[in-house]
């Protein structure tokens, strides 16, 4: 197996009502103004109030900025940092879903080794450490709060730019399931979808290891049992706190083992046409299994096992139907023209190098097709 590396914050706090704990530990490493990056959505309904409040308490100035959009954009990153500059900011602390902390970790990265952030697309370009990043997590999906993964889309290319990057690992990752009880069941579905596709594609990865294997099987078991309860009624809160636990060793998993072609190619339908990633992820994740099942047959019988079933890829597109996922990529939008650049760019895509078989252009165009 040679050397592995495995990345992830140094501190986690998890649990409901953790949010103040975090804030109590900030204070006590001296940080003296933070930039809180954020949406305007959270910032609507109040939720950010929770952590504005807490930073006061505990004698932390801030200034936010709240112009995150859902595929958060390389000019997100450059307003975000014209701000931290501007105000000095010595912390930068993301509070919401994978959108604000992709966009954190472009700002904080930048912050201190200047440059573009299309600069650092790729594996590992930066050279020195990004201002301290804490991540308070909003939502069960995505894990961007423990991982060295930043998706940002650049405008002008309408590509998504999969940056990864050891500097961007967080210094704090904060998932306190009292924070999500306001997540709509449509989000709540998709983020968990997105999770139970990092722990899939993390587990019949080339660069799997028993560490990740053991954090992909225990997530995938979380998902299958408390996804559907967290979707079906957001209060509760034992399935928010399982559902947090499972994003967040789905996470440790992908964060070491990488992924494959369901991130390669959901990446190119969110640059593309501005989706949502785990929606897009969770109508593609049995279609690519299906794929890589000439390979890894005996490790998606696993997955079955872990779902309390005997057909993975089956199984999951049960979930998805019983939790609202659109059926295909055309209630999507998408159309079978574009499937010649989407094919090209994903194989680009730095998520497709661990994928279990090496497609050709015109099977990864087949996979697109089948998954309509």
């Amino acid at each position: 197996m040679g050397t592995v590396r495995f990345f992830m914050p140094p501190v986690s706090i998890m649990g409901p009502n953790s949010l103040a704990d975090a804030t109590t530990e900030l204070a006590s490493m001296g940080f003296k103004k933070a930039l809180i990056v954020t949406d305007k959505p959270l910032v609507k309904i109040k939720l950010v109030d929770e952590l504005t409040s807490l930073l006061s308490q505990s004698g932390i100035k801030y200034v936010i900025f709240d112009g995150v959009q859902p595929n958060p954009t390389v000019s997100n990153i450059n307003d975000g940092l014209e701000i931290l500059q501007k105000n000095n900011c010595d912390v930068v602390i993301s509070f919401g879903g994978g959108s604000p902390h992709d966009a954190a970790k472009g700002i904080a990265l930048l912050a201190t080794n200047g440059g573009d952030i299309r600069d650092y697309e790729g594996l590992n370009k930066s050279e020195k450490p990004q201002l301290p990043l804490v991540c308070v997590n909003t939502t069960a999906g995505t894990a961007s709060e423990m991982t060295i993964f930043s998706i940002i889309t650049d405008e002008e290319r309408h590509v998504k730019m999969a940056l990864v990057d050891k500097h961007f690992t967080p210094i704090m990752g904060v998932n306190d399931a009292s924070l999500m009880v306001a997540m709509p069941p449509s989000l709540t579905a998709a983020t968990g979808m997105d999770a139970l596709t990092h722990a899939v594609e993390a587990y019949v990865s080339i660069a799997s290891t028993p560490i990740t294997d053991a954090n992909a099987i225990k997530a995938i078991e979380l998902i299958s049992k408390y996804l559907k309860r967290a979707v079906d009624n957001g209060q509760d809160m034992e399935a928010r706190d399982m559902m947090a636990y499972a994003e967040f060793m789905a996470g440790m998993a992908f964060n070491n083992a990488s992924l494959g072609y369901v991130h390669a190619m959901a990446h190119q339908l969110g640059g593309f046409y501005d989706l949502p990633h785990g929606v897009c992820n969770a109508i593609l994740l049995p279609h690519v299994q299906r794929f890589n099942s000439q390979k890894v047959a005996a490790k998606l019988q696993d997955v079955a096992k872990a779902m309390g079933a005997d057909d993975a890829i089956l199984t999951i597109q049960d979930l998805s139907v019983s939790i609202g996922i659109p059926g295909g990529l055309r209630e999507l939008g998408v159309n079978e023209r574009d499937f010649e650049v989407l094919a090209e760019n994903a194989l680009k895509d730095a998520c497709s190098a661990t994928n279990p078989v090496q497609a050709s252009k015109q099977e990864v165009i087949e996979i697109f097709r089948s998954a309509m």
